[in-house]
């Protein structure tokens, strides 16, 4: 009796899980996933390091399945996320590990996202929405913010860039051709600068990391065409969807958000008017 109880349970948290995301979210996940063992198949990789080439296209799967889980879920403005994306910051230092290549993006991945990560958690799980506690409150950024935050990334790259193209990587990826090894250095650069942004824009709440993740993805793209890293293709195609749809989703909410505070400030007036009224009106 308790064993059947305590499927149920089971089976019920699994049910729930299941109705949790939408249609196209489900099809979006799996499309994205399936694709990706497809290119597993017809693109394998070659031995790195001294590693297994498919133990390397595991890695690249589960970085591909676990990215697109995390992305999903701050569309839907979960705090989990980020429990998620714990997963996929340790996959992918294993990946930078292997493959002596993208420092920029293994050091911002150790000394900043997972830190944020776990800070980001406990920060939502204190801006829940007052009506549904699944979802966490968001907002946009000021004209003046994203100014100061365009500035700082054009300096990080260039100074970042440049640091990196000092580092010798012999066994690299990418070592046999020096041009685009420098090439890399500058769009790592780049995309670990955009990404320290995007980590504080989540972490903030606000909708402006939709956009620093596609300038992130687009550099992501460059590299993974430049390295030959075609399964990681297929994350970057689910990115650049989900990062509409997560836009999309976020604008919504902030405009009904901004209604919603708008029409409760005018009740506010009026109750504040009416009382004044009838104080007036009692004095007399």
């Amino acid at each position: 009796m308790e064993q059947t109880k305590i499927i149920e349970k089971k089976e019920n948290k699994l049910k729930k899980l299941w109705n949790y995301f939408s249609t196209y979210e489900k099809v979006w996940f799996f499309s994205i996933t399936i694709l990706a063992v497809v290119f597993a198949f017809l693109f394998p990789e070659e031995d790195a390091s001294g590693v297994n080439g498919n133990i390397i296209m595991v890695l690249y799967l589960v970085d591909v399945v676990s990215n697109i889980l995390c992305e999903l879920l701050i569309s839907k403005q979960s705090k989990w996320n980020f429990m998620v994306s714990l997963v996929v910051e340790a996959v992918e230092i294993a990946i930078c590990i292997i493959c002596a290549y993208r420092f920029a993006t293994m050091a911002t991945t150790i000394f900043f996202w997972i830190p944020i990560d776990i800070i980001s958690f406990f920060v939502w799980n204190k801006h829940k929405d007052k009506k549904e506690e699944n979802l966490t409150e968001v907002r946009k950024l000021t004209g003046w913010q994203e100014a100061l935050v365009i500035l700082a990334i054009v300096v990080w790259t260039v100074g970042v860039g440049y640091l990196l193209t000092l580092i010798d990587t012999e066994n690299g990826i990418l070592s046999d051709s020096p041009t685009l090894e420098k090439i890399v250095c500058y769009v790592d650069a780049c995309a670990s600068a955009v990404g320290i942004a995007n980590g504080l824009f989540i972490l903030f709440r606000y909708r402006e990391q939709w956009i620093a993740w596609y300038i992130a993805s687009f550099c992501d793209l460059a590299i993974n065409i430049i390295a030959g890293q075609w399964v990681l293709l297929v994350l970057k195609v689910g990115y650049l969807t989900n990062t509409t749809y997560g836009y999309i989703k976020w604008t919504k909410y902030i405009k009904s958000h901004k209604a919603n505070v708008e029409l409760k400030q005018n009740i506010d007036d009026e109750k504040s008017t009416e009382i004044s009224d009838n104080k007036i009106e009692t004095n007399a």
